[in-house]
């Protein structure tokens, strides 16, 4: 049974049994994608890819609000724009897919499928910027990028995905710098506002660190399984690609100098971020701020008296529409009973039912996704009362979030051996690891140690974590840095 013993879906497996398999079927029976003919490839279905328009939409808007505009470069980068920057090719050459021909004829140059933009995107830059007036640069292209994955999970790890990234020149290290962490903040408010996802800001180890940058910086999150999600990051690049392309500029003490740059991207895992975080063995469960429906309408009682019934759903959807809510009517030929069920998968945030006896009483029964619960409300205050109730579902499913972070994180196993027998106890009790929060003295052996012996990775030193480590994890000596470790996807 489901919260307020509600009936769970016979069709998804239950988390406890099979946490992979659970999310399989929850988004094929969301009906958010389908396996498209390409290994490693999906097709995302109306009603997942309107998920990403909404939090497609949430960023874009911010975007925008500090300055930035949108542009699209090719897809097609040509393989000696890659050499520029060996640190960068390094990182993404087993991943690149290559076009090699085209209508039976080899191409003197292969073509990569872009796996990110920061080449072919240096090199136009270079063409734009000449001087200090040039200056900032701030471009976001929305589009979409290929990364060959050995293993892939949909939404989560694909071989093609969609995704922004964001792309900005600057005259200073300090401009470049500010910039960074801005968008990071961006990512951080998107996230938990209008995801209701919980996440920790901090700063990427180098063996983390994005393929060229000087700096990485990420915001992390903390699905059911106890699993990480890399849910944005933003990266400080230095001059290193405006060495790579040549990105100078006449300053205003007339000396030629190279840019600072930075770039910045979130993707479409973070849909799979929102199953991860929200969903339960009834199926689906959206924030109300991303949920495509917001509000789905039922009828209930007897087909002979549906009359007044509808009558009264066509008044108050057209009123719900007017007010800017996202309202549905189902008025298929099922029973209410498996309606009900229907749209719980889906994760619609509330649902409302009218039958004669509401028409009659001027009410109607509203029903919260998030708690299950349900609520009588006067039909004069209905409009106002579902503006309220979603504001609380959304702030409701953000504190259960991060309530679930906090019960499985741990601030208190010491050393190597006691990540291994905290592993070896949850998957005893209930297959959560989830993190464990342990010094680290900056040496790149002790984090792959605990890499090849836990599958622990570090996943950010966070900008505030709730307790600093002194001693390293590994070896034991003085901590330089706090760090989240934890299994990933």
């Amino acid at each position: 049974m489901g919260e307020k013993g509600q009936a769970v879906s016979k069709e998804i497996t239950p988390q406890s049994e099979n946490f992979s398999r659970w999310y399989l079927d929850t988004i094929r029976k969301a009906d958010l994608m389908d396996y498209a003919p390409v290994r490693g490839c999906i097709v995302f279905k109306p009603e997942g890819y309107e998920l990403w328009e909404r939090i497609q939409g949430a960023m874009d808007r911010r975007f925008k609000e500090t300055g930035h505009r949108n542009a699209y470069f090719p897809m097609l980068i040509p393989e000696s724009f890659f050499q520029r920057e060996k640190e960068h090719v390094e990182g993404f050459s087993p991943e690149l897919p290559w076009v090699t021909e085209v209508s039976g004829e080899k191409l003197e140059e292969r073509l990569a499928l872009r796996p990110t933009s920061e080449t072919v995107i240096g090199y136009m830059y270079s063409k734009w910027i000449k001087s200090y007036r040039d200056l900032p640069v701030l471009i976001n292209q929305w589009g979409n990028v290929f990364r060959w994955e050995k293993r892939t999970v949909p939404f989560l790890r694909t071989s093609e995905f969609l995704w922004q990234e964001g792309h900005t020149a600057h005259a200073s290290e300090e401009e470049a710098r500010r910039e960074t962490m801005r968008m990071l903040e961006i990512y951080r408010e998107v996230v938990e506002r209008e995801l209701s996802i919980p996440v920790w800001a901090g700063q990427k180890t180098p063996s983390e660190r994005f393929a060229g940058a000087v700096d990485t910086y990420s915001i992390e999150a903390m699905m059911k399984d106890g699993k990480a999600v890399q849910a944005g990051t933003s990266h400080y690049l230095g001059d290193k690609f405006a060495r790579g392309f040549d990105i100078t500029f006449l300053d205003r003490d007339n000396q030629l100098k190279y840019v600072h740059t930075t770039s910045w991207g979130a993707s479409t895992r973070l849909i799979g971020a929102v199953v991860m975080v929200h969903g339960d063995d009834r199926g689906l469960a959206v924030p109300p701020h991303i949920a495509p429906t917001q509000v789905v309408m039922i009828p209930v009682g007897p087909m002979n008296q549906r009359a007044a019934v509808l009558e009264r759903i066509d008044r108050l959807a057209a009123a719900l529409l007017d007010a800017g809510v996202r309202v549905r009517t189902d008025l298929r030929e099922e029973t209410p009973g498996w309606k009900f069920n229907e749209w719980e998968m889906r994760g619609v945030p509330l649902r409302i039912e009218i039958g004669p006896r509401d028409v009659e009483r001027d009410q109607v029964v509203a029903a919260r996704r998030d708690t299950g619960e349900k609520t009588v409300l006067p039909m004069a205050a209905v409009v106002a009362s579902v503006r309220d109730l979603l504001e609380a579902i959304q702030e409701n499913m953000f504190h259960k979030a991060l309530l679930f972070r906090e019960e499985h994180s741990h601030t208190d196993i010491e050393g190597i051996e006691g990540i291994k027998e905290h592993i070896a106890h949850a998957e005893r009790e209930n297959g959560i690891a989830g993190w464990v929060l342990g010094g680290w003295c900056g040496a790149a052996e002790c984090e792959t140690k605990v890499k090849e012996e836990t599958g622990f990775t570090a996943r950010n030193i966070p900008f505030s974590p709730p307790v600093r480590k002194d001693v390293c994890i590994c070896c034991g000596r003085g901590a330089a840095h706090t760090v989240w470790f934890s299994r990933s996807y």
